[in-house]
């Protein structure tokens, strides 16, 4: 009987998540790739809101985190960190992304960097090595789905059935829907989200410890090593590894890394202005402060369901809810639970269709003008090939998202330092980025993540900009004869402060009269109507 009520809700919200995405591009048939990858680039500021905090909190919040609560304790918290501090790297280089985006009409990083070079092939290139360490990512989705599927059911549904279920109600949707869809469905998301975090933030400790006040002390009393870096475990030989070294780089690299992820580049690229950008990089962080229930609530496990070992700690928080829930309850945290794993799953299955349709499969002439039909159907088997790997080579949440962040950080030097310094060759980011991802590999593959008490992905992060910056310098440099204004980004914040003194001086001297193309401004801006908005954008929903 519980079965049957928990995962009938869970049904509902499924068709209703379908649904909602179908109603989210019903007027919207035309426009091509740019509409489906990225919204048409219209998305007002709660969209973006909603979409950008929807990929902050995935299967890995309520699974993952709970999990690594329940595990190590402290070491946990980089997530809360590097996501803050991500948020307001951002600022900055969000809106310059986006303009340099806007100005050149690309839909996604490897157009960015196709461009910036001047080789298409670099952008193919690029599309290939995300992919390869996107899909790990995918498939951590998958897992999470899957494991809640699992698990509200009452072990009715199987692990293998919980996993395919969620590619298939996935991949229908993204290939539907696009990038509005998913803003559409991450408001139905957070609402369920914030609402059933906040429910057992106050009903766990309640319900087992009669309060806040008596877990904390049995916490302090017989789970100190819980409390501090390196967590349970410790440094030493068979401990975690995850002292205050590892937790500051991984911090650090991974803030760096997320403004560079494809699935917030495609959030950036989809904003209707700039300062939608700049607005959500002040106000996301607030919704970081969700993230230590799912933590807390791990470690209170631990005096409830013991013994929980390996990936079985990734169901930390569940049992608490499975064990003491009514059905319905259980059956909407779980729907909450799913939507986290779907919402972000599909973004990331979108950007690898876009990026193959957009910058692999374009390079074939038959196909070139069917850019959207091929990212559609790469969604499709890029969300096979991840199901396939989560059957074959399943593996812990945390350590699935670890491995991806530690591999696209190394596209940091050729993005972000390619952007801004136009003596960086194609040589050297290249030869940088090759040294990086063999490093990256060569660690995590052989067991030695963390190297030297650090993120091994930082390691090789260095690596790479020493090599980049020695081949850039021993080779001459490009001979790209295009002005710098059509290579490089200019500075979002310089941007901002030149558009804010034109509208000082004079209200009919206003953004509406400079040309974003003509390099006498000195400025960056996108031509604006009276309320700010593109004059191209379609207008927001």
């Amino acid at each position: 009987m519980n079965a049957t009520v928990s995962t009938t809700i869970f049904a509902v919200f499924m068709v209703g998540t379908v649904g909602l995405g179908l109603l989210a591009v019903r007027r919207r048939t035309g426009g091509g790739i740019a509409e489906w990858s990225v919204g048409g680039r219209s998305l007002g500021a709660v969209f973006i809101w909603v979409l950008m905090a929807g990929e902050s909190y995935t299967s890995f919040s309520y699974l993952g985190a709970a999990g690594w609560g329940y595990n190590y304790g402290a070491p946990v918290l980089y997530v809360v960190a590097y996501m803050s501090c991500g948020y307001a790297v951002g600022y900055v280089v969000g809106p310059m992304l986006w303009s340099y985006a806007r100005r050149h009409d690309l839909v996604g990083i490897t157009d960015i960097l196709a461009h910036r070079f001047g080789r298409p092939w670099i952008g193919a290139l690029t599309a290939v090595l995300a992919t390869v360490f996107l899909l790990p990512y995918i498939q951590l989705q998958i897992t999470g789905m899957g494991v809640v599927v699992s698990t509200i059911s009452y072990g009715a549904i199987s692990l293998n059935w919980g996993y395919f279920i969620a590619f298939a109600v996935t991949t229908g949707f993204v290939v539907v829907s696009g990038l509005r869809g998913s803003a559409w469905v991450s408001v139905l998301k957070d609402v369920l989200v914030i609402g059933t975090l906040g429910f057992l933030a106050v009903y766990v400790p309640l319900h087992y410890f009669d309060g806040y006040g008596p877990l904390l002390d049995r916490l302090v009393a017989q789970k100190a090593e819980w409390l501090t870096l390196p967590g349970h475990g410790g440094d030493g030989a068979g401990g975690s590894g995850l002292g205050t070294a590892w937790f500051v780089t991984t911090s650090l690299l991974n803030a760096l890394t997320v403004v560079i992820f494809p699935t917030t580049v495609a959030g950036y690229l989809g904003a209707r202005n700039a300062d939608a950008l700049r607005r959500n990089a002040i106000w996301l962080p607030a919704y970081n402060v969700l993230l230590f229930i799912p933590m807390l609530l791990g470690m209170a496990a631990l005096f409830v369901v013991p013994g929980l070992t390996g990936a079985g700690s990734n169901l930390a928080l569940f049992r608490l809810v499975v064990d003491s829930l009514p059905a319905w309850a259980v059956g909407i945290i779980g729907v909450a639970a799913a939507l986290s794993s779907i919402v972000p799953m599909a973004v990331f299955m979108l950007v690898i269709g876009t990026m193959w349709g957009r910058s692999v499969l374009s390079l074939v002439p038959r196909w070139r003008a069917r850019q959207k039909g091929a990212a559609q159907v790469v969604v499709v088997v890029a969300g096979a090939g991840a199901l396939v790997l989560t059957y074959a080579a399943p593996n812990t949440l945390v350590r699935l998202s670890l491995i991806s962040y530690e591999g696209m950080a190394q596209l940091l030097p050729m993005v972000l330092l390619g952007l801004v310094w136009r003596r960086l060759t194609p040589a050297g980011g290249l030869s940088g980025l090759a040294v990086g991802v063999g490093t990256v590999c060569a660690l995590v593959f052989t067991g030695h993540d963390p190297v030297w008490g650090v993120n091994a992905g930082i390691v090789a992060l260095a690596a790479n900009l020493v090599v980049a910056l020695v081949v850039t310098f021993a080779t001459k440099a490009d001979a790209d004869q295009r002005p710098d204004a059509d290579v490089l980004a200019r500075d979002s914040l310089a941007s901002l402060d030149a558009r804010e003194s034109l509208a000082s001086l004079d209200p009919r001297d206003s953004v509406d009269s400079v040309d974003p193309l003509d390099s006498s401004h000195g400025i960056g801006v996108t031509p604006a109507s009276s309320d700010g908005a593109p004059r191209s954008a379609a207008s927001a929903d």
